[in-house]
């Protein structure tokens, strides 16, 4: 009876040290995984620190219910402290749903910049800022903005290179070269930052700038598959860190965070799209004082934006 329960004794603290082991073990991995990613995240931070677009004025529109609106801004700056906006996407984001929809509004929409006369819609960034932007797109379409989000184009190559160094598989329709800094070729092909900025902005086409805007669209369906790839999870907290220093935005730290769990956390994402103005809503008209623009039924393509964006 005795050896009975010494036996059972040291089998229990065999046990015990066992389930000990594996426990300071998992301990060991989670602490080591915090330690990587906040070492990463400080990284990718301490890469952008310099690079950043400075701060800008902005008042969000009240929010009411559970729809978000960001204006997400690429502009080529090129070291100026003045530039134009190539491009403009507004995202409005469900959090009820975790549903997405993203609009891109053409270039050279023929605009009423209030304060201004009118002028091709990316004028008003270089007039005034997210701001003046804002308050244009406002006043045209009718529609809240609640964010604001803006990155250079130098930023994105570097930002795309960080999440993923082995590039982003795009579908190239056709061969591209002219104006964009690098040549590509038709056929499936892993772009790196440059390449995948080059193939966003490609407008040397019969397409035009309705082309590139479907691009960027296409861009930004891949960038979302690749952010919540399981095989760049490795790659985020340095992505986050740069992003800290690379995209100038109203958000906290803490709110992008917030946001982007949010989202992850409602599984795979579709993002519905839509351009303004829409097919058969505009003509070509051409000022001297803002060149060849897109003169567009206001009326009908507000009604169309509301209707996308299920707006009461």
């Amino acid at each position: 009876m005795e050896q009975l329960e010494r036996r059972q004794t040291r089998h229990k603290r065999k046990k015990f040290r066992t389930g000990r082991l594996i426990f300071l073990a998992v301990i060991a991995l989670l602490l080591g995984g915090a330690a990587y990613s906040v070492q990463q995240y400080l990284s990718g931070q301490k890469l952008a620190s310099e690079t950043k677009l400075p701060e800008q004025d902005f008042a969000a529109d009240a929010k009411k219910g559970e729809i978000e609106n960001f204006l997400i801004l690429g502009v080529d700056s090129r070291g100026e402290e003045k530039s134009r906006t190539d491009t403009m996407m507004l995202l409005s984001w469900n959090r009820d749903t975790n549903e997405m929809k993203l609009v891109s509004f053409m270039r050279d929409i023929y605009a009423d910049i209030p304060g201004y006369q009118s002028y091709k819609l990316n004028t008003a960034y270089y007039l005034g800022g997210v701001q003046l932007l804002k308050d244009t797109l406002t006043a045209m379409f009718d529609v809240p903005i609640h964010h604001y989000a803006v990155i250079d184009f130098k930023s994105f190559e570097a930002m795309i290179d960080i999440l993923a160094p082995n590039g982003i598989t795009m579908d190239v329709e056709k061969d591209m070269s002219a104006f964009i800094g690098v040549a590509l070729k038709q056929g499936t092909q892993q772009l790196n930052g440059k390449e995948l900025l080059g193939y966003a902005r490609f407008r040397q086409d019969a397409e035009g700038d309705f082309g590139r805007v479907a691009r960027q669209q296409k861009v930004m369906d891949a960038l979302k598959d690749e952010l919540f790839s399981i095989a760049n999870a490795k790659n985020l907290p340095k992505f986050v860190g740069a992003a800290q220093g690379y995209v100038t935005t109203d958000l906290t730290a803490a709110e992008e965070l917030k946001m982007a769990l949010s989202v992850a956390a409602g599984g795979g994402i579709d993002i519905e799209k839509m351009t303004i103005p829409a097919e058969g809503t505009y003509t070509f008209n051409a000022y001297q004082h803002a060149g060849s623009v897109l003169e567009i039924d206001k009326a009908q393509n507000k009604a169309l934006l509301h209707e996308f964006l299920q707006m009461k």
